[in-house]
């Protein structure tokens, strides 16, 4: 739906030898790629990050038992980090996410479908050393 960040426009963070460097052109970021790429480490670190950021939610498939609807229909101004979408967003879930213009969403699965994105909204995760520091980013995925 190509609407602007609202919270956020970039994550930067260092953790051991990871670098951690994501541009967020829109405000639903959906982040795909290939087993063993860094896309659970990247949610982790993020994870980790959002100890010190409160703008910043995070869910994985561990929390399908609780709230995290609730969570995120009540909310305003906050980033959510969902990872393992395929398994913890439902369809209802999905359509919510895309009309919500009051938080912001870095989505973490394989399937888009039902959050009305367009190709480009579309980033594969990008794992590259540098000097023997692993630099993750994101590239256009189409």
């Amino acid at each position: 739906m190509k609407i602007k960040p609202i919270v956020m426009q970039e994550i930067h963070t260092t953790h051991t030898s990871f670098i951690v460097d994501l541009h967020l052109d829109y405000n639903v970021t959906f982040i795909t790629g290939d087993s063993g790429v860094g896309k659970s480490a990247l949610y982790s670190f993020i994870e980790e990050l959002s100890a010190n950021d409160k703008r910043i939610r995070c869910f994985n498939y561990l929390d399908q038992k609780k709230n995290y609807k609730a969570s995120i229909k009540n909310s305003k101004g906050k980033l959510f980090v969902i990872d393992n979408a395929d398994i913890l967003l439902d369809d209802k879930m999905r359509q919510y996410i895309a009309f919500d213009a009051q938080n912001q969403y870095v989505i973490i699965g394989r399937n888009p479908t039902g959050l009305m994105l367009e190709l480009d909204e579309i980033y594969e995760l990008s794992s590259e050393n540098i000097n023997g520091r692993t630099l993750l980013s994101l590239k256009k995925s189409f």
